[in-house]
């Protein structure tokens, strides 16, 4: 009957215990892994979604000023590139021109059996006219001269115009590359801001966007933009010039900003600068860096309307100043064209170009 009898479980001790839990809980964890329903990351407040946000357009504004630079430069380098290539077809006319003579003058010695033509003079049946055709014939061999060495000339020119133009190329493609990298650059850093904003509903987009009494605003007909402009102290415009900015600038209240572009129907922020300045006869530099440069550098207090105003530390980003404390600028891809206090961002310094 001993043999029938059942074997005694044993009790598992308290390690045993810990271990398999520990064991348990690890498979638990791998099987969620497996299973992609782990746990989502801790959801950002809207303070913090605006905070990184705004990052993100300031790096996306600094590459868009690289951007604009890299395309002016490429830009002056097609239209040099474009002129070398005119003139080296130009020369190139003129070369075919040149060879085509010596052709001639080759062919003309070939048939004459290549004998000198001061010899073909001296046995010329009409000796009295000897020393003046032995005259022509050495002017003759001179141009001929001449025109052999302007072929020389001609040559040499071309391939020197041919040198500047690879050179050209070569500068030309290096700041294609270089907009490539920017226009790469400013996609990620804006499509990182869009998928952050639409985790928000739409009232906290607009909070954190600054939509809703900013965009009210910059929607004003034209003819309430000539009475603000009017109220906001434009009579003091230090001259017509900064004042037609200025009026160029409320014009275009409410447009979009779309990176890289200089109007007439969108801008980035230095693209709103230079269109405004344009429209009153000033040529401005298309980026912020190099705007600042372009004029007398004053001070926050000495501010008048028209006067560019730079923010950041890296210069990139400008507005148009309108007084009491106002500028007019295109802000970043989630507001058009408005106006706004200069208070808003760290202040950099301020240009008046007119």
């Amino acid at each position: 009957m001993a043999a029938h009898r059942k074997p005694r479980q044993r009790s598992l001790s308290g390690t045993t215990v810990r271990t398999a839990a520990t064991i348990a809980l690890a498979g638990a964890a791998t099987a969620t892994a497996f299973d992609g329903t782990g746990q989502a990351a801790p959801q950002l407040t809207p303070a913090q979604v605006k905070t990184k946000v705004d990052k993100l357009y300031r790096e996306a504004e600094t590459a868009t000023e690289k951007y604009d630079g890299a395309k002016e430069q490429a830009d002056k380098a097609q239209r040099r590139l474009s002129s070398l290539q005119d003139e080296s077809a130009r020369r190139r006319l003129k070369l075919n021109s040149a060879q085509e003579a010596l052709g001639l003058v080759a062919a003309a010695q070939y048939r004459d059996g290549g004998i000198d033509p001061a010899w073909q003079l001296a046995l010329s049946s009409d000796p009295d006219r000897y020393l003046d055709n032995a005259s022509f014939a050495e002017r003759a061999g001179h141009r001929q001269a001449g025109q052999v060495a302007r072929v020389r000339r001609q040559l040499r020119e071309i391939e020197q115009l041919r040198g500047a133009a690879r050179v050209e190329l070569t500068s030309l493609r290096s700041r294609q590359a270089e907009l490539k990298r920017q226009k790469e650059t400013i996609n990620g850093k804006l499509d990182e801001a869009r998928r952050l904003l639409a985790r928000l509903s739409p009232q906290q987009r607009a909070q954190v966007t600054g939509a809703g009494a900013e965009t009210d605003r910059a929607s004003r007909s034209a003819a309430d933009a000539r009475t603000v402009l009017e109220g906001a102290g434009s009579a003091t415009a230090p001259n017509s010039r900064a004042a037609a900015a200025v009026a160029y600038a409320y014009s275009k209240l409410g447009s979009p900003y779309v990176w890289g572009a200089t109007g007439p129907d969108a801008f980035d922020c230095s693209g709103l600068a230079q269109a405004a300045y344009r429209s009153a006869g000033v040529s401005l530099p298309r980026t912020t860096y190099a705007q600042i440069d372009a004029g007398r550098r004053v001070s926050r207090s000495e501010l008048q309307p028209g006067d560019l105003v730079f923010f950041y530390s890296g210069i990139s980003h400008v507005g148009i100043y309108v007084g009491n404390g106002q500028m007019i600028h295109a802000p970043n891809p989630s507001a058009p064209v408005r106006l706004a206090p200069i208070d808003l961002m760290p202040f950099a310094g301020a240009t008046r170009v007119a």
